[in-house]
């Protein structure tokens, strides 16, 4: 093709850009580029011509050719001939002056133009720029800025022309009138500058190294004249910018005497404009570079303006910056970049401006003050180092400063001292100091959230800062190990540290690790001659207390411990041996949990033995005093911090253990009396484990302080009887009587047994009560103080505890349990019954407990007034609300563990069925409580007692449990309490007391009897069960107790349930009644005697209560009439009214309870079923004239009476017997029945039913067969068809006109056992396609071909079940009906028995040759539905017997491809499911059956490639893949011709708005392939159409264009031919795709094939397509045309 074509294209394209889309304008202008890049010079010609022959063309779209043409340009420079180049130069130049005034996008377009040409013909550009450059005329705005750009792109090839250039430009500065011209001239001067600079610094590289600066110093200047002394007072903020802007790289070429002449006025006039511009990068980046150029020719004017400068600077630095606003930081940083010129020039004169700084009010001047300093200290190290010391001196008043910006910005000072030596100077500590103290700070102090305006633009806090800091600078910086070795431990000890510790560990241990490499000396702490440092006791003991909550503080307990671990030689000599194994297995400790899991109490321990340890190693009583002294000492530090001190209480206690010194033991134990604070429950908690710990060595001095303490004036000043009032001596003695009372407790908890018993009641209890009670004037006054009553118990259940605990507990005679048990239950009494606050309860409880256990017993009536009190106590308590109060449900599970272990210690005292039967008494009330929660928790304690009483179950001779019938009555009908707890609960007793009636029965106590042991599995059913399932496990527990009871009880059983009848509990009334008949049913031959008694019983309750038994009683007294009077029975039902009510459908369903006369029942129903005809016609005249059907009223009820009848399980086995006549009678029931209405007088009852509350079955005439059926089908062991029916909506198609068919499709497929597979039609929306016709017309469903797949696994086959011959008898009776004048029912038979030959069984029972000839029978049936479905039976035999297609072959393809050409079929359906079948059948018949028809089949569905009805499409193309398919590559050639014509209709129904036709394409895609003989196709095709695959459709084309024009280029001139079609295709994207494919092929066919092409028709047709109204199409017709210069 030559050249003008690819004008033609492009003249196309640009006619295209005035699209109203921005997407094809794109698309325009990228095919243009595309066209560029394989004929540049062409294309720029045909644009340049365009814009010249279109001189009216709006500028928006020249704008875009021009932005095409610099794209060409900018890729093709190289390329471009002098010529073009010329041509497109005049252009731009044309199009950017055409127009005087500004049009930024189309000038801006052209200048870019221009400046990509100049990157290689610059002399040109110059030259047509310079031509509307002319002396004495203003030019163009773009002219200049057209310059500037030059020179910014091109500065080796732009600058020897900048000599002409200014001089020319100098005179046209004065005549600039217009702020927006002289902005131009600003930029200009800056690009030329800013190019010259760049230049001159690289001259070895420049084109010309003779260019010196002063070559344009003259020019310079007179420009600056003009821009400083005229323009930069312009009230134009724009033009101010731009000139200071230009000022600054101008500077550097002004002669140096003219600078230094200049600055006294250059500086301020620069500076002053901060005051005009509130965004001030652009004048502090011109100061910088003016400053630069100052200092570069050593400016002695410069030091005049330092105030000045350092004025205006300073208030930059101070102006908050803004994250959001990158121009704000740019500035902070330009301004820096000033103070480094300054400080490296004037050191001296700018630290004398800003340390006075740092002592301003205002917040910022402080920030930005300290902002400077830290630069400076970093960018101007060589000037500052003599100034140190004057920089330390002026931080003291910052470090002061309590803002925490101004925190931060000294923290990043000090930072840049460390690393330039600054702290190593005298003042050096108190920086460090500083830093630790910002280390402290606590974490929450900081802020979580910075508002949107906050000036804050650090990420960290100082916290973080300073931490990050302190690590930096002891770990990288070497110089300052000094400056912090040994100096940080002296930040280890004072608590206003605290935060710090970890930061300060960490430090610490890189630190002492780095002096260990040095040598042992250089580690070695000198004590002497550092008196601030703390000692090692004091680091022993503050980092071993801190370390009691490890993950506090960022982890600072495994950083204590590591550093402790380091220090081991200033600690003690002796321990570094064994630290070294010690501390590493407490730090794996840590390593393995987390603060959730660690547990606080474990860790301790850990501790503590550590601390055990470390004293045993160092063995020395005066090492072990000091420490213990020390750590007395820090005890005052940790007020407030309640758990590390009562830690250190407990460090204290150890050490005093391991001393061997009594004095110092005692005088230490005295002091902790006096200086504790006892008014805090958790230091008199800690005090107390203190004594206790230290009495396990030291018991006897531990005994003798408490008892000297007492007696000292500290604790008598506060007594006396003018105290009593004054509230608050009184509480201070109440909280150190506390505090003493504790200390007995733990020291008899702790102390060694043997040595307690002695001293229990003699000292311990004895000074215990004493402390508690105080008598004046003789009377007894009680303490009301809760601390006060909680320490008493709890030392009483600690000593109770080490009583019990001890070898000689069982002959110790304790004579003040009665007292003490009697004060516990007046505690218990005491507290509120309805809610849990204190542990009081629980530990009164533990005390009793543990009392109750020791001799002499508890008086009954004690015992049962202490189980009283303490139920009463606990029950009723109402639980906290699910996930309110974990404390407080902790505290409640500990309670009633504590009343769980009281009640079986009293129980222990009597293990008799007589002491078991007095425990459950006291629980019975509760037990039938209406509050679940009290139920619930009796039930527990009674499941506790059992097992307890089971466990420790003694019988030396057989006795009877004579109590077991009462016990197992009261708690066997809880098994179905509301609540799942309780029902497990009584469960679990009622398997207790079944073995312990086995127990007494004399079986050992490991036995275990099978029939027990269910109860296990039922129990686990009943956590959350539905009612059926509830009773049901009732059942079975009633039938497990019937077993194993024994008959004397069973009386006593029924009558304990017969009152549980009445229970409030409406479930536990039930399971009772459910218990007592199974009990009955299971036992009743027992009862003889006792019938009348119980038959009262039940006749009282029948009067309270009307239950289900009596409704039973009356179904068995029909059963019995029916079975002598089957028929009078039946007739006399029948003639109930209609709808049945409740009572008539329950005496129907008795009929069912024997198989025989259940038997009778069903065939009396079928007759009257078939006596008269299921509807009559009529007319609603009323409403239309069309005719209605109305159901007879007989057989409506015989169908109701059906299913109630076979509702009921029982009938089953008569089910069967009558299954054929039962199943052909009901579903042609159902069809005849479809859209049949009620009788008039029905109807009305009908909707009164509906409406009622009493539900009863629907009484319309379909749904009632529908239901009847169901219900045969559930008798008949087909639950599956019925659930999958359900499930996939067959039930509710059956009753539809639109999806009857349907609907006995299903029913069909399910009832022969076969899952959903082979293929079926589908809608839209994945649901199989119901074809309806209507009077009207045919309604359509859209709709596709699919695979039939299923979400089952295979069905156990239905009608296997049926032994033997009841398909045959099924068949046979539907077979009847096929000539029945009913159409409806004709459909119903043909489609039932269509889908059963989907299924084997028709070939097993050999059925297929009757069933075959029966559906070919009627393929002239007068009826489309009957024929349709007649293909869809024949098509049926490949899923349903396969291996008998190859022997029906002829018949099988005759009749379906007959189906072709039905021509009584105006929607086609019928050719639908031909097309359906044949697909199926293709890969079972003989080749030689097949090949003569391929041809034929082909070329008849060829039209239906492209109908407008979706199911069409789809199976017409999935029906050709199998075509394909069946060739398997052998298709002769007048095949292959359809194979190559349906190509381009499969490629481009990719595209189709219709999944179903997408997949169709696929596949048929895919068989093709191996047709086409093309192997790498063939692999294309299978890799890219992957059902399971997303499909990358440009991607896919391309690929397959790309090999079909490589391996059958002589095919391009058919496909393009046949792509042209769907250029008009009514679909958007199919219309899309076609000149997409024909782009792609032209794109990858050689351009030798181009005469196979039509240029002319393909181009008009592309031409067309750029007017579609779909912009995608717009879109892909340009792209494609861009593509066509392959043919150019």
């Amino acid at each position: 093709m030559t050249e003008p074509y690819v004008r033609k294209l492009s003249t196309i394209l640009l006619d295209a850009v005035t699209d109203k889309d921005p997407l094809v304008q794109e698309q325009v202008c990228g095919a243009l580029c595309a066209l560029g890049d394989a004929q540049p010079a062409e294309v720029l010609r045909a644009c340049e011509e365009y814009l010249w022959q279109h001189e009216k063309l709006a500028h928006p779209y020249r704008t875009m050719i021009l932005r095409a043409m610099e794209t060409v340009v900018s890729g093709h420079i190289s390329e471009l001939d002098k010529d073009v180049a010329r041509a497109v130069i005049l252009l731009a130049s044309s199009e950017m002056t055409r127009a005087k005034e500004l049009v930024c996008d189309w000038q801006q377009a052209a200048s870019n133009v221009l400046v990509a040409v100049g990157k290689r013909f610059i002399g040109k550009v110059v030259e047509e720029v310079l031509s509307k450059f002319q002396p004495g005329a203003l030019p163009h705005y773009y002219v200049v800025q057209t310059l500037a750009n030059l020179a910014a792109s091109n500065v080796f090839g732009m600058v020897p022309f900048l000599t002409s250039i200014l001089s020319t430009m100098l005179p046209m500065l004065g005549m600039a009138k217009h702020d927006t011209m002289r902005v131009a001239f600003c930029c200009a001067l800056q690009h030329f500058s800013e190019s010259t600079l760049e230049y001159l610094a690289n001259l070895d590289q420049a084109p010309d190294p003779t260019v010196r600066k002063d070559t344009f110093a003259s020019d310079i200047f007179s420009a600056y004249d003009v821009l400083f002394n005229h323009w930069m007072q312009s009230r134009e903020a724009k033009l101010r910018l731009a000139v200071v802007e230009a000022l600054g790289p101008m500077s550097h070429l002004l002669p140096s005497e003219k600078l230094e002449e200049q600055l006294p006025k250059l500086l301020p006039g620069v500076v002053a404009l901060y005051r005009k511009h509130a965004e001030a990068f652009h004048v502090s980046k011109s100061l910088g570079q003016i400053l630069e150029a100052a200092v570069g020719v050593g400016s002695r004017t410069l030091e005049a303006q330092l105030d000045l400068l350092l004025a205006a600077l300073h208030a930059q630095i101070c102006v908050p910056v803004e994250s959001s606003s990158p121009l704000v930081v740019s500035n902070q940083k330009e301004v820096l970049r000033c103070f480094t010129v300054l400080a490296c020039c004037a050191p001296d004169r700018l630290l004398a401006f800003l340390l006075p700084k740092l002592d301003a009010s205002n917040e910022r001047t402080r920030v930005g003050t300290l902002q400077v300093l830290r630069h400076v200290i970093n960018s101007a190290a060589p000037q500052m180092e003599v100034k140190k010391p004057f920089i330390l001196s002026s931080m003291r008043l910052p470090l002061l400063d309590t803002n925490t910006k101004v925190k931060r910005a000294v923290v990043q000072v000090i930072s840049a001292m460390a690393h330039h030596g600054y702290l190593e100077q005298p003042g050096g500590e108190a920086m460090v100091e500083y830093i630790v103290q910002q280390c402290a700070l606590p974490p929450e102090s900081e802020p979580r959230k910075l508002a949107p305006d906050s000036e804050d633009l650090a990420e960290d806090g100082v916290r973080a800062i300073s931490i990050s800091t302190l690590y930096l600078v002891s770990t990288t910086v070497d110089r300052m190990s000094d400056v912090l070795w040994p100096y940080l431990l002296e930040f280890l000890t004072p608590t206003r540290f605290t935060g710090a510790l970890t930061p300060l560990c960490r430090s610490l241990v890189h630190l002492a690790q780095k002096k260990q490499e040095v040598g042992a000396d250089a580690f070695l702490i000198q004590y002497d001659g550092n008196v601030s440092l703390p000692s090692p006791y004091a680091i022993t003991t503050r980092l071993l207390t801190v370390s009691s909550h490890p993950y506090l503080g960022d982890g600072r307990g495994a950083a204590s411990l590591r550093l402790l671990n380091v220090l081991h030689r200033n600690i003690h000599p002796l321990l570094g041996q064994r630290w070294a194994t010690t501390i590493p297995l407490l730090l794996e400790h840590l390593d393995e949990h987390t603060e959730e899991t660690l547990s606080q109490k474990e860790w301790e321990e850990k501790l503590l033995a550590f601390l055990r340890d470390t004293l045993t190693v160092v063995s020395d009583n005066t090492w072990t005093c000091q420490l213990s002294l020390e750590m007395c000492k820090q005890l005052p530090c940790y007020n407030g911090i309640a758990q590390e001190k009562n830690f250190l209480y407990k460090c204290i206690g150890t050490t005093l253990g391991a001393a061997s010194s009594k004095e110092v033991v005692r005088k230490q134990l005295q002091e902790l009396l006096e200086t504790a604070r006892h008014q805090e429950e958790a230091e008199r908690e800690g005090l107390a484990c203190c004594f206790g710990i230290c009495a396990i060595s030291h018991l006897d001095d531990v005994l003798a302080q408490l008892e000297d303490f007492m007696r000292s004036d500290v604790f008598r000043k506060s007594t006396g009887i003018f105290n009593i009032f004054k509230d608050r001596n009184e509480n201070e003695v109440e909280k150190l009587k506390g505090t003493l009372i504790l200390c007995y407790g733990h020291v008899a908890a702790r102390a060694p047994r043997e040595l307690v018993l002695a001293k229990v009641e003699s000292d311990i209890l004895r000074n215990i009560f004493q402390y508690f009670s105080t008598k004046v004037l003789g009377i007894k006054v009680e303490t009301k103080d809760p601390a006060l009553k909680l320490c008493l118990v709890q030392s009483v259940c600690m000593a109770s505890q080490a009583i019990c605990s001890s070898a000689q507990a069982n002959s110790f005679h304790f004579s003040q349990k009665a007292e003490l048990v009697a004060q516990m239950m007046e505690f218990i009494k005491a507290e509120p019954p309805d809610s849990l606050r204190t542990p009081i309860r629980k530990k009164a409880m533990l005390a009793c407990t543990y009392l109750a256990s020791l001799e002499p017993a508890l008086e009954e009536h004690m015992q049962a007034d202490l189980i009283h009190s303490c139920l009463h106590s606990i029950l009723p308590v109402l639980p906290e609300p699910e996930g309110e109060d974990d404390h407080q449900e902790s505290l409640y599970l500990d309670t009633m563990r504590a009343l769980e272990g009281l009640l079986t210690g009293l129980l222990q005292w009597n293990m008799t069925p007589q002491g078991l039967q007095i425990m459950v008494e006291h629980l019975s009330p509760w037990i039938k409580s209406p509050r679940g929660h009290e139920r619930v928790r009796a039930l527990s304690l009674s499941a506790c007692l059992l097992r307890y009483f089971l466990e420790h179950l003694h019988v030396s001779a057989l006795v009877p449990f004579h109590n077991l019938g009462l016990l197992i009555g009261l708690f066997s009908p809880r098994c179905a309490d509301l609540w799942p707890a309780t029902r497990q609960e009584a469960v679990s007793c009622v398997y207790a007391l079944l073995y312990l009636q086995l127990g007494y029965e004399g079986f050992s106590r490991d036995y275990r009897d099978d029939v027990a042991e269910r109860l296990l599995t039922l129990k686990e059913g009943l956590v959350h069960p539905d009612s059926a399932i509830l009773f049901h496990t009732c059942n079975s527990i009633a039938q497990i107790i019937a077993k194993r009871l024994p008959p004397e009880q069973l009386i006593s059983l029924l009558l304990t349930m017969f009152e549980g009848l009445g229970d409030p509990d409406r479930n536990c009334s039930r399971a009772a009644t459910v218990m007592v008949n199974c009990l009955l049913k299971e036992r009743g031959n027992m009862l003889q005697e006792k019938v009348p008694e119980i038959v009262s019983v039940l006749r009282s309750k029948l009067q309270e209560t009307r239950e289900e038994y009596v409704v039973q009683a009356a179904q068995h007294s029909v059963h019995l009439l029916a079975s002598q009077h089957c028929a009078a029975v039946v007739t006399s039902l029948l003639g109930s009214p209609l709808p049945f009510d409740s009572h008539t459908c329950t005496l129907w369903r008795a009929l069912a309870v024997e198989p025989s006369l259940t038997t009778q029942v069903l065939g009396l129903l079928l007759e009257k079923l078939s006596k008269d005809v299921p509807f009559k016609e009529t007319r609603a005249f009323l409403l239309s004239s069309s005719p209605g059907r109305v159901a007879t009223v007989l057989p409506l009820a015989a169908t109701c009476a059906l299913c109630e009848v076979m509702s009921a399980p029982a009938s089953g086995p008569a089910v069967l017997e009558l299954y054929p006549q039962l199943f052909a009678a009901l579903l042609l029931r159902i069809s005849c029945t479809v859209g049949v209405v009620l009788p008039r007088n029905l109807q009305a009852k009908e909707r009164k039913g509906a409406g009622s509350a009493v539900a009863l079955r629907s009484l319309e005439p379909c749904s009632s067969a529908a239901d009847a059926l169901q219900a045969m089908l559930l008798r008949g062991g087909n639950e599956d068809v019925v659930q999958r029916m359900e499930l996939e909506g067959g039930w509710q198609l059956l009753r539809t006109s639109t999806g009857h068919e349907e609907g006995v499709t299903r029913l069909a497929r399910f009832c022969a056992g076969y899952p959903r597979g082979t293929w079926e039609l589908v809608g839209p929306v994945g649901m199989p396609l119901c074809f309806r016709q209507a009077s009207h017309g045919a309604g359509w469903g859209g709709g596709s071909l699919r695979p039939r797949h299923s979400r089952w696994g295979p069905l156990p086959s239905a009608m296997a079940k049926f032994a033997g011959p009841r398909l045959p008898l099924v068949m046979k009776a539907l077979v009847c009906t096929q000539s029945s004048v009913y159409e409806i029912q004709r459909v119903t038979s043909t489609g039932f028995l269509a889908e059963l030959l989907n299924s084997n069984v028709v070939n097993d029972l050999m059925l297929l040759e009757s069933l075959l000839d029966n559906l070919v029978a009627r393929q002239k049936d007068t009826c489309a539905s009957v024929r349709r479905l007649v293909l869809r039976g024949l098509a049926n035999v490949a899923s349903g017997s396969p291996d008998k297609v190859r022997a029906h072959g002829p018949q099988l393809l005759t009749a379906v491809i007959g189906g072709l050409d039905d021509r009584d079929d105006p929607y086609s359906l019928v050719a639908l499911e031909a097309m359906v079948g044949l697909a199926r059948l293709l890969d079972l018949v003989e080749p030689q059956d097949l090949h003569p028809v391929l041809l034929h089949v082909a070329i008849r569905i060829r039209p239906f490639f492209d109908s407008e009805k979706m199911e069409l499409r789809s199976a017409s193309i999935r029906l050709f893949g199998h075509l394909n398919k069946a060739c398997r590559g052998r298709c002769e050639d007048v095949f292959l011709e359809q194979v190559v014509g349906g190509l381009v209709p499969l490629l481009l129904h990719l595209r189709d708005p219709q999944g179903p036709v997408t997949s169709a394409c696929r596949f048929a895609l895919r068989m093709c392939g191996p047709n086409l003989q093309c192997d790498e196709l063939e692999a294309a095709l299978q890799k890219h159409l992957r059902e399971e695959r997303g499909l990358h459709f440009g991607e896919f084309l391309n690929t397959t264009c790309k090999l079909l024009m490589h391996h059958f280029p002589e095919l391009l001139g058919r496909l393009v031919s046949t792509g042209l079609f769907y250029f008009k295709s009514s679909w958007e994207d199919v219309r899309a795709a076609a000149p997409m494919l024909t782009g792609f092929l032209v794109l990858h066919v050689e351009p030798e094939q181009r005469p196979q092409v039509d240029l002319e028709q393909l181009t008009a047709a592309l031409q067309l397509l750029l007017k579609d109204p779909a912009p995608l199409v717009r879109m892909k017709a340009a792209e494609t045309l861009g593509r066509l210069v392959k043919f150019a």
